[in-house]
């Protein structure tokens, strides 16, 4: 079994089983209210099959870590409502939202995902940084 993690700066790109998965977060400020605590983030996610076989995605896990320690863990069925199917080469690309209490946190976790053999494997997703700008700044 393959794992190899490659950083960038605040996003990640992992590779598990010949399943490439990467990351790239992004603060979006006008939806984000500082004063009260509420920071938005979005993500984009571009899942790639460098095998040679089909594989599907069953389901999703994420771990949510904000900057206090708290965690909240998210499962469910496929991804933004799909389960893509992705044939040698192809890849699946969507974006969704993560409000998060503090102007940073983190986000892991990982894609159940099953050949076409019937057999599942976990592709894992690394640790990427929700980053507010007030941060960066």
């Amino acid at each position: 079994m393959q794992n190899t993690t490659t950083s960038h700066q605040i996003g990640s790109d992992t590779t598990t089983e010949m399943v490439r998965i990467q990351v790239f977060p992004e603060y979006i400020p006008e939806q984000s209210s500082p004063e009260v605590s509420r920071f938005s983030f979005t993500y984009r996610v571009i899942i790639t099959n460098l095998g040679m076989a089909k594989v599907k995605l069953l389901s999703r896990h994420w771990l949510i870590i904000n900057a206090e320690g708290d965690q909240e863990r998210v499962d469910g069925p496929g991804v933004v409502g799909y389960t893509p199917e992705l044939e040698a080469g192809e890849s699946f690309e969507y974006s969704s939202h993560c409000p998060i209490n503090t102007n940073w946190g983190t986000m892991e976790g990982s894609y159940t995902m099953m050949r076409e053999d019937g057999s599942k494997f976990e592709a894992n997703i690394e640790r990427f940084y929700l980053v507010s700008d007030e941060v960066l700044a």
